[in-house]
């Protein structure tokens, strides 16, 4: 206050009028030129199209915080694969000619691709040449007891939804997605017999592939994974993870003491439709199969690459199956 007071006393000494002189000396601001009108007006307007920046004052005065409004950027969207892409990346990766390749995809995982699933397969049958061997699994998990834990006699609401599930035949639809249902349509595939865990087969390993596949631990001993492993195959991830590597059963099906579940599902035996009971290593969901992955990869044994919009993977299954069954080994031991 003293110094305002100094300086409101230096401007009479100086002949200047005070504060509240100059106030009541201009009481309305003076109307702006037209050519000033307008440049005010312009600046005005430049202001309000720049992007938002909002300065937010929180309660406590000692902080801060500046958010800024940032200026939306158009998505690509990357161009759609065809064929002859397909089969270049593959063999980028380093998809092998002539060799047995196991392959779990996710169409969609791709981005656009022309021809859909049609071209993937192929692409794959190209990368492999006529001497190589294409393997999906096409497994039918709904040819299942839909009501195991029934006891018998059952009633005639659990009788019909029994009677209602489908015998397993060479042409029964795959819920393994659009890949697998492609090789199914192709006309040289064959497909191992197993009512819930068969796969299809296109080359010339495919009868060994297919031949035989036990009711119980169908991904073990006497199985198509285990020919495929002797095949020295590889293993292609393209889209999915390890929680979908279905050769990691196989792994566990070697470990002594694995995970158990129970099959149930209905059997053409001797003619007759029966139910048949069998057993095989238990479901993963997610528990361990990703850590084993992700520690297999750490080996640098994995081989990764970007098609389009899918992460993909490729790994030789006998280096997988020593490395997950010593792992799976250490983490289910009791």
């Amino acid at each position: 206050m003293g110094v305002m007071r100094r300086m409101c006393a230096g401007d009479r000494a100086l002949g200047r009028p005070g504060r509240g002189a100059r106030a009541a000396a201009l009481p309305h601001p003076p109307e702006p030129r037209p050519r000033a009108r307008a440049k005010i007006l312009g600046t005005i307007i430049r202001r309000a199209v720049r992007p938002a920046h909002i300065t937010v004052r929180p309660d406590s005065p000692a902080r801060w915080r500046t958010m800024s409004t940032p200026t939306p950027t158009p998505t690509s969207t990357p161009d759609p694969l065809d064929r002859a892409r397909l089969c270049a990346e593959l063999r980028r990766m380093g998809v092998r000619e002539g060799s047995a390749l196991i392959v779990h995809a996710s169409l969609s995982a791709f981005g656009p691709v022309l021809g859909g699933a049609d071209t993937v397969v192929g692409a794959l049958l190209d990368c492999l040449s006529p001497a190589g061997t294409l393997v999906v699994p096409t497994f039918t998990p709904e040819v299942s007891d839909p009501h195991p834990r029934a006891a018998e006699p059952t009633s005639d609401k659990v009788a019909a939804a029994r009677d209602g599930i489908p015998l397993f035949h060479d042409a029964l639809p795959t819920s393994m997605g659009a890949v697998p249902t492609a090789v199914l349509a192709h006309p040289d595939r064959l497909r191992s017999s197993h009512p819930q865990a068969s796969v299809a087969a296109v080359g010339p390993a495919a009868r060994s592939v297919t031949g035989r596949q036990p009711l119980a631990y169908a991904l073990g001993t006497g199985s198509p994974f285990e020919a495929l492993h002797d095949l020295d195959a590889d293993i292609l991830l393209l889209g999915v993870g390890h929680n979908r590597n279905s050769f990691l059963h196989h792994a566990e099906s070697r470990v002594p003491h694995h995970r158990r579940k129970l099959r149930r599902f209905p059997h053409l035996t001797d003619g007759q439709r029966v139910w048949v009971e069998a057993r095989d290593v238990g479901d993963d969901n997610g528990t361990h199969f990703p850590r084993v992955g992700q520690e297999f990869a750490a080996t640098g044994q994995v081989r990764t690459h970007t098609i389009g919009r899918a992460e993909c993977r490729l790994m030789n299954s006998r280096a997988l199956t020593r490395f997950a069954t010593r792992l799976l080994g250490e983490l289910l031991a009791p």
